[in-house]
């Protein structure tokens, strides 16, 4: 490893997700010696990862190599690693690639999926927190549907129920994208199968759909899913899945061999945190300068941080939106100490909530106006482009959704399946590396 500038504090940054990747873009060419840890070599685009999951967008789309990011940049370190352990007392980050010290770390480990304890649940239903999750939901949608081809009468109703839990903004918009495969693609696709026994499911546990938003927004997103075809099941939860039957909270049974899981998130565990500085979903407890409370340098940004303000006294929403906004600030404190400024506390300035549904079909929620339809998905579009890292992703995503609204239709319905092939060594052994002391 590289040979550390002990001239210099060292960030550590770990999750290169819309909080980690903010934190170290404003770092970039600063005094600070930044070293940016993620499992993937790209940063991922997760309000787009349904796309992908209902074949409408390729993942290179929606993911940005953090190389090419940091090319022209002279203090971030990149390294794709595991993170085993933190040692808090000795201020090191025990990796798959070796140990880092660090002045500073800063969390911005996101959160994983909540199947609330269920392990039936989690070891037989699809999860969409990443890239490969949603690419792996694409293969299987696509592959059930080459099976309803020879299933017999008894199997096919059950490849035809489609079950997504969780009516928030990512059940919404995969439940509306699945509802349109089946009015405008599947039929062409398929001829031989009869679509219309295609069922999509909605299960939500709260009274609505899009719960979090204005009335307006709920009653209309409902609609909206209702009018596709969609069954929308709200106020009960989902008990059990097996594989097969998805048994509900007040006793009603589904066959289903697809059950989608979007129903919560819990804090991604960091080996060697101390529990007393989580709180519920496992979040981590901060000061309005994001400081962990009681750990010297180490520091909680985005999903996984647990900031109380006046304004928000349960914590901010876990939004894109929130992760960015803090991410931003707190390096702005950082950047501010090398120049001997007083820091600032953080305060979100709520920027607004967005959903689509389908074409021509969204709801927004600005702070003070509430909106849906036409314009709504307008603005929706644009808002998603502006946040895509640059101009070629943008341009890419835009002609797949131009294409997509005037043909109805995608031409990107490929399953992309690992295949190891003969000489591919079956295991990596991984090489030792030395300490990078601070």
């Amino acid at each position: 490893m590289a040979t550390p500038n002990n001239k210099r504090q060292r960030v550590v940054i770990v999750g290169a997700g819309f909080s980690g990747l903010t934190f170290a873009r404003s770092l970039n060419n600063t005094d600070y010696e930044v070293y940016l840890i993620d499992r993937h070599n790209y940063h991922q685009f997760q309000p787009l990862m349904y796309q992908v999951a209902t074949a409408r967008l390729e993942p290179a789309s929606i993911s940005f190599p953090l190389r090419k990011v940091f090319q022209h940049t002279h203090n971030v370190t990149i390294r794709i690693a595991e993170v085993e352990e933190l040692d808090v007392e000795q201020k090191v980050l025990h990796t798959s690639v070796g140990d880092i010290a660090y002045h500073r770390l800063v969390l911005c480990i996101g959160c994983t999926t909540n199947y609330f304890g269920n392990e039936r649940i989690r070891a037989n239903s699809f999860p969409m927190k990443s890239v490969p999750n949603a690419m792996a939901l694409r293969n299987r949608i696509l592959q059930t549907f080459e099976d309803t081809i020879e299933a017999g009468p008894d199997e096919l109703q059950s490849l035809l129920n489609f079950v997504i839990v969780g009516g928030g903004p990512t059940g919404v918009e995969l439940s509306g994208a699945m509802a349109e495969m089946k009015k405008n693609i599947l039929p062409k696709d398929y001829p031989e199968v009869d679509f219309s026994r295609l069922m999509i499911y909605l299960i939500e546990g709260s009274p609505n759909t899009l719960n979090s938003m204005s009335e307006a927004s709920r009653i209309k997103s409902r609609k909206y899913l209702e009018k596709l075809g969609v069954i929308v099941r709200t106020g009960t939860t989902v008990e059990d899945y097996d594989g097969t039957t998805v048994t509900l909270k007040t006793g009603e049974t589904l066959v289903a061999r697809n059950l989608i899981w979007a129903a919560g998130v819990t804090g991604n565990v960091l080996k060697g945190m101390p529990t007393s500085v989580m709180v519920r979903g496992n979040r981590l407890k901060t000061n309005r300068f994001g400081e962990v409370e009681g750990l010297d340098g180490v520091y909680a940004v985005g999903d996984i941080a647990y900031m109380p303000t006046p304004k928000y006294p349960n914590g901010h929403p876990q939004l894109a939106n929130v992760a960015n906004a803090q991410a931003a600030h707190i390096a702005g404190n950082f950047k501010r100490e090398l120049k001997g400024k007083q820091r600032v506390e953080f305060e979100y300035h709520n920027k607004g909530t967005m959903a689509t549904v389908g074409k021509r079909k969204a709801v927004v929620d600005l702070p003070g106006l509430s909106f849906q339809g036409v314009f709504a998905w307008l603005t929706w579009m644009f808002v998603h482009l502006m946040l895509l890292l640059n101009v070629k992703n943008r341009i890419i995503v835009f002609i797949n959704w131009m294409v997509s609204y005037f043909a109805n239709d995608s031409t990107l319905r490929l399953m992309l399946k690992a295949d190891r092939g003969e000489g591919t060594p079956a295991t990596v052994e991984k090489r030792g590396q030395p300490v990078v002391k601070g």
